[in-house]
């Protein structure tokens, strides 16, 4: 019978729920290497040496001559100077040598080509004399036979074959590879590649998680898809259980009514801990089935990821017979303010970028099903469990994913356009080594960050209702008495949004505020939302009027999928988001959108490179296919602020 509605067993620390963890399985032998194995040495790069290695011969295994000349007895040599040269005769005295020759016998040391006069052809002459075993590799020089050339317990880089070989070495007794099952369950999961229904989820946390476990240098052993059924799942873990060293239950490892991991992993085994205080990954479930390592981990991507990384790699590392490898830490200062809830560890994946000196945390998304978050982050900011997070301006040590390092990053905060996107691959395409990323907080946000130092520019799209100006007054406004330069992108074609067909008969503004109608609107301080309220002043509609009004996106993407979903009935957003969903678009007017640059930083590579892109003809191709842009002043300065 199914058992539901399992209660976590605690909601305990992260060091003391790995703690509890690990003591457990050491204190069963759960976490030895398993029984050694012998591989030849050219398919052993990445694994463990289960015991040390010796040299089975010496290297070089022959007195060498080290240098093209000849070989002499150095004794016989003696007494020869520039002014008093010194002749030797050739075959016996001495004896041409190439590098990597045996030195011959009764001769112990070489005179390099390069300080040789031949007078004679069966005469050398010499104008210093050399001292015993110069230029000559002696034998057993690098190795000498028996001598260990790698411990016990050490990975086997490339380097090391060429040693191991160098000694003699073919075969080499390692510690098998950690085979880890991965068991994707859930009855909504379905393979990618599978046409989606309502409903459906596309499985890639095995992907993920196999990835991670071919880093950490053991083997992921994947499971099919498994549905929500007990006694089904009951029999994929056993199975898989017999075929790995470690497994892994995605999915199903919380208190619902179809979560079956931890009901199962009592009956099969020993559950230690179920419900860790860590966002995201809470569910996380840990125990030990027939002696060997089982963790269930949340369904989530981002959930899954984190609790796969901090509880199954210390596992996988210390069955391969290795302690963790050191992660790399940087500072970096907090550009806006980030807010943590009380009594769980949070992690939150960031983006990095260079300002003024600074390295800058950017947060990503922390929606625990936030692909995008796994996929863009350089680094991960932990917020301890008694902390509410921190401050703007707060320096914090940042967990360093990118081992290639962070590429120099133009950073643009400000409003969303899809063109950056362009911008970004082309700026990586043509650039490597640098990278351009925008974070989208709205226009001002952007000002605001810029006026901070927090960017190398703001995309900014602002209308001044006084004026009817683009731009330039909010600049003035904001930046103060900071010189900057406004250098257009594009115009853009602003309007509303609706479903193919327009079903609601939408033509103008004043249809928004009909009965039903449901709006979908851009965040307070966005030029969007300030475009739509002059409009509406102009018009004399109230906000009270739309309902929908107060619900707010970030982009016009969000905007678009909001439409197209059902989920509103109409949005404002620009044309390229309608395009781009397939959706009905009825224009309202053309707008100005304007990259805000300090001109402090006018001449830094991360903005130059930008100001290049603009006049790429390859951007302007790109860019010009998609609808409701134009571009005739793109890259122009149209504004300059004192």
């Amino acid at each position: 019978m199914a058992r539901v509605g399992q209660p976590y067993l605690e909601n305990i620390p992260l060091e003391e729920a790995l703690r509890r963890y690990l003591e457990a399985l050491e204190q069963r032998g759960a976490l030895q290497p398993g029984e050694p194995e012998r591989i030849p040495v050219n398919r052993a790069r990445g694994r463990v040496t289960a015991r040390p290695v010796f040299a089975a011969v010496s290297s070089p295994h022959y007195h060498a001559a080290a240098m093209d000349g000849v070989a002499v007895q150095a004794a016989a040599t003696f007494g020869a100077s520039e002014t008093t040269p010194l002749r030797l005769r050739l075959g016996s005295e001495a004896v041409v040598v190439d590098t990597g020759d045996p030195l011959p016998q009764g001769f112990n040391a070489v005179i390099m080509i390069e300080d040789l006069h031949f007078p004679e052809e069966d005469t050398v002459e010499i104008i210093a004399p050399a001292v015993p075993w110069q230029h000559v590799r002696v034998v057993g020089e690098d190795f000498i036979e028996t001598e260990m050339v790698l411990p016990a317990h050490q990975r086997i880089t490339p380097y090391d074959i060429g040693g191991l070989l160098t000694a003699g070495v073919t075969e080499v007794v390692v510690f098998p590879k950690v085979r880890v099952a991965l068991l994707p369950t859930g009855t909504e999961i379905v393979p990618p590649g599978t046409p989606l229904k309502p409903g459906d989820v596309i499985e890639s946390n095995s992907r993920v998680l196999g990835g991670l476990v071919e880093e950490w240098g053991g083997e992921p052993v994947i499971a099919p898809v498994t549905v929500d059924d007990y006694e089904l799942l009951k029999q994929r873990i056993l199975e898989y259980l017999d075929r790995a060293d470690l497994l892994a239950v995605i999915a199903g490892s919380s208190h619902g009514r179809e979560d079956y991991t931890v009901p199962l992993f009592r009956e099969l085994g020993e559950v230690f801990v179920h419900g860790v205080a860590i966002r995201p990954g809470k569910p996380v479930s840990l125990g030990v089935i027939r002696g060997k390592p089982v963790i269930g981990v949340p369904g989530y991507p981002v959930s899954a990821a984190l609790a796969f990384e901090l509880f199954a790699r210390p596992v996988v590392y210390r069955k391969h017979g290795l302690p963790l490898p050191p992660e790399q830490y940087r500072k970096a200062v907090v550009s806006r303010k980030i807010v943590s809830p009380l009594g769980a560890e949070e992690f939150i994946r960031v983006r990095l970028g260079k300002v003024r000196d600074r390295l800058l945390v950017q947060p990503l998304p922390r929606g625990a099903g936030a692909v995008t978050s796994l996929v863009q982050a350089d680094g991960i900011l932990r917020v301890p469990r008694l902390s509410e997070g921190y401050p703007a301006g707060a320096e914090v040590e940042v967990r360093i994913l990118r081992p290639e390092g962070i590429p120099r990053t133009t950073v643009v905060v400000g409003s969303h356009d899809m063109v950056l996107d362009i911008m970004a691959n082309l700026m990586q395409e043509k650039h490597p080594g640098f990278r351009l990323i925008s974070s989208h907080v709205g226009s001002m946000g952007g000002l605001t960050a810029v006026g901070r130092g927090e960017a190398h520019m703001a995309g900014i799209h602002l209308l001044d209702e006084s004026t009817g100006e683009y731009n330039t007054p909010y600049v003035r406004r904001i930046l103060g008495g900071k010189k900057a330069y406004l250098v257009n992108l594009s115009y853009r074609i602003q309007g509303i949004l609706v479903q193919r067909g327009n079903p609601h008969g939408i033509t103008k503004l004043a249809d928004l505020t009909r009965p039903g109608l449901k709006f979908i609107n851009r965040q307070r301080g966005s030029g969007t939302r300030l475009l739509l309220d002059y409009l509406l002043r102009q018009e004399g509609i109230s906000p009270l009027e739309i309902e929908g009004y107060g619900r707010e996106e970030y982009t016009h993407m969000a905007v678009a999928v909001a439409v197209a979903s059902g989920s509103a009935d109409a949005g404002l957003g620009i044309q390229a988001a309608a395009s781009a969903l397939n959706l009905d678009f009825i224009p309202v007017g053309e707008e100005r959108y304007d990259l805000c640059i300090p001109a402090d930083l006018w001449e830094e590579k991360e903005v130059t490179l930008v100001l290049d892109l603009l006049k790429d003809p390859d951007f302007r191709r790109l860019a010009e296919r998609m609808r409701g842009y134009d571009f005739r002043d793109c890259g122009k300065i149209v504004g300059e602020t004192e």
